[in-house]
Parts: structure tokens; C-alpha cells; sequence
């Protein structure tokens, strides 16, 4: 169900805030897999997460291109 809803709230926001979203979770994904090589990441499903939610973020984006080509 928290999954329906951040997709919810993605298709919500406009192309520059899909942008600003799709930087942030690309700067997380860095700073968990630094984390992790330092062995200071204690929940490692969270790598899993924001790469997941990294797709979803560029696939709304596609579609958003696409509609907008058509």
C-alpha cells in the first residue's frame, strides 16, 4: 500500500519536480552504497528500495515524454 501511494504522489508533480525527485534518490542510492562499503549500513534492503523507486521516478518521466510527443 505505501508503495501505491508514492506512486500516487509521483504522477502528482510536474517534469521539474520528477527531476529534482530523480536527484535526490540518486544522491541517496550513492551515500547507501558508500555506507555499505564502509560497513556502516545496517538495513541493506534499503539499496533495493531506492533503486526501485529510482525506476519508477525515470518511468514516470518516459511516459510523461511520451505523452507530451503525442
Amino acid at each position: 500500500m505505501k508503495i501505491k501511494n508514492y506512486v500516487e504522489d509521483l504522477k502528482t508533480k510536474s517534469a521539474a519536480e520528477l527531476q529534482e525527485e530523480l536527484v535526490a534518490a540518486k544522491k541517496e542510492l550513492f551515500n547507501l552504497r558508500f555506507q555499505n562499503a564502509t560497513n556502516q549500513l545496517d538495513n541493506t534492503s534499503r539499496i533495493k528500495e531506492v533503486r526501485k523507486n529510482i525506476a519508477r521516478i525515470q518511468t514516470l518521466i518516459a511516459q510523461n515524454k511520451a505523452k507530451a510527443a503525442n
